[in-house]
């Protein structure tokens, strides 16, 4: 077991922590890369021989180094490869880490029974042909002939495919930094249901983010969408804009398409959170011109709004699906 992938239970009040808690990771490895919001892969390879320790029992002594200094709990997968620790990731608990065995069998009995959306660049439409042949796990994935597959999805995707199935990782951790980010968290009373609920969070979180970066003069490039359940996993997106922005309503609509395109049917959602991620100078970024009148007439209204705000207070001009 050589790679780590932790996800930290990390509250809005506490996302200063994030660098300290990477920090604490780069004690047992140099080899480090921050996934935001809020996990790490972390490279155990000269640790283990190093601490004489497995990748399991130093998992264990960063999830306590986390609760003792900084308050965080944290659910950590295990396994010989990238692809692998965050698939084991998917199937930890707090306090119990769960590893993917070294061994090529141990592997291959790990995925076989996982559908095939389990594996990490598989999505919907990819599912979709796959499953109309009824390939449907990721076991019949790997043992159907290489040909198959690459008829089914191309020649490129069906070889990755085939080496995904068959347990082949060849992911890399790369080293990085905290990202440049501004996040808000949208938690509710209780496990919440209902589609317009997460939609008006969305509307107030999106509404947030563009005033805090439009107060800072800056603006982002890519937006995460963190959706946290009752059950205490979580699902994160991430989207490239089509241009840096503080525009609240590019944010909003960005925001309300990663929604859709998760399809949630009845998920008891406990959380959403919204992260504005590559964070440039507002004066260094491009515009597109529109011949649209109302947008620019929308620009003009947040421009007059952000100053009402500063003076009266941050909900003395919202939208109106947000005044109840």
């Amino acid at each position: 077991m050589t790679i780590l992938c932790v996800r930290f239970h990390l509250p809005p009040t506490h996302e200063a922590a994030l660098p300290g808690l990477l920090g604490l990771l780069e004690e047992f490895s140099p080899v480090v890369e921050a996934l935001p919001p809020d996990g790490a892969l972390v490279d155990l390879r000269g640790a283990e021989r190093y601490f004489g320790r497995s990748a399991v029992e130093l998992a264990s002594v960063i999830r306590v180094r986390a609760l003792a200094r900084y308050g965080v709990d944290c659910v950590i997968g295990a396994g010989p490869g990238t692809m692998l620790a965050r698939m084991a990731l998917r199937e930890a608990r707090p306090g119990v880490t769960c590893a993917v065995p070294e061994e090529r069998d141990g592997v291959v009995e790990f995925l076989a029974d996982k559908p095939v959306t389990a594996l990490p660049g598989v999505g919907t439409a990819t599912a979709r042909t796959l499953c109309e042949y009824g390939l449907d796990s990721l076991g019949r994935v790997a043992s159907a002939p290489l040909s198959t597959l690459q008829r089914l999805v191309g020649g490129r995707a069906g070889r990755e495919l085939h080496e995904k199935a068959n347990g082949v990782d060849r992911g890399r951790v790369v080293p990085n930094g905290v990202a440049r980010s501004l996040m808000t968290e949208r938690p509710f009373e209780r496990d919440e249901l209902d589609a317009g609920r997460h939609r008006r969070a969305l509307l107030s979180a999106a509404e947030e983010l563009g005033a805090r970066l439009r107060a800072l003069d800056k603006v982002c490039g890519t937006l995460t969408l963190t959706v946290r359940y009752a059950d205490r996993s979580a699902t994160s997106r991430s989207r490239s804009l089509k241009e840096p922005t503080a525009h609240s309503a590019a944010l909003t609509r960005v925001a309300y398409g990663m929604y859709e395109g998760l399809g949630l049917q009845r998920a008891r959602v406990r959380a959403l959170a919204l992260r504005a991620e590559g964070l440039d100078p507002a004066e260094q970024a491009s515009h597109q011109l529109s011949f649209d009148p109302v947008d620019e007439k929308v620009r003009r209204i947040e421009e007059v709004a952000d100053r009402a705000r500063a003076k009266f207070g941050p909900r003395a001009v919202m939208p109106g699906a947000l005044a109840a």
